[in-house]
């Protein structure tokens, strides 16, 4: 093959790649909500996707292949109560992050293993589950007993 249709098909590729991180990026941005970590570094900003019904929170971040550093899904499950994840589907690294009722990190679970079954637990009951790229926990100084601010938990 000659080195200009070798170029064109780069090209290609290129163009294909990029066309699917916008669609992915543009498909996820509807219905972003805002939501605030504060840890002993400071507060930290994401806008988060909310997966609130039983479908959602199954589908969660699955078949995806990228996320934007500043987003994240958090999950709504309307009652306190233990949950378990897992990353069967999933190709984004993961930091799943428990939040109780009042908005108190429970448990962080850090780097959860893409298209894994392994079951990951929160532990004890919680309220919601925050999702954010892996290693963004350890970047924010994130730890057990920091408070996340979002609309569906309590002041």
């Amino acid at each position: 093959m000659n080195r200009r249709l070798e170029a064109l098909f780069a090209a290609l590729r290129l163009f294909v790649v990029a066309a699917g991180l916008i669609a992915s990026g543009a498909a996820s941005a509807a219905g972003l909500e805002k939501l605030e970590i504060d840890t002993a570094s400071g507060a930290h900003q994401f806008e988060v996707e909310i997966a609130q019904t039983d479908e959602e929170r199954e589908k969660g971040l699955m078949f995806r292949r990228f996320m934007p550093a500043d987003r994240g899904m958090l999950f709504d499950f309307k009652t306190e109560e233990p949950v378990s994840f897992w990353m069967k589907n999933t190709y984004i690294p993961l930091d799943m992050i428990f939040v109780s009722r009042a908005g108190i990190v429970t448990r962080i679970a850090a780097g959860a293993e893409p298209l894994s079954e392994r079951l990951i637990p929160s532990g004890e009951p919680c309220y919601g589950v925050l999702e954010v790229n892996a290693g963004v926990a350890a970047q924010i100084g994130l730890q057990p007993g920091d408070k996340v601010r979002q609309r569906i938990f309590t002041p």
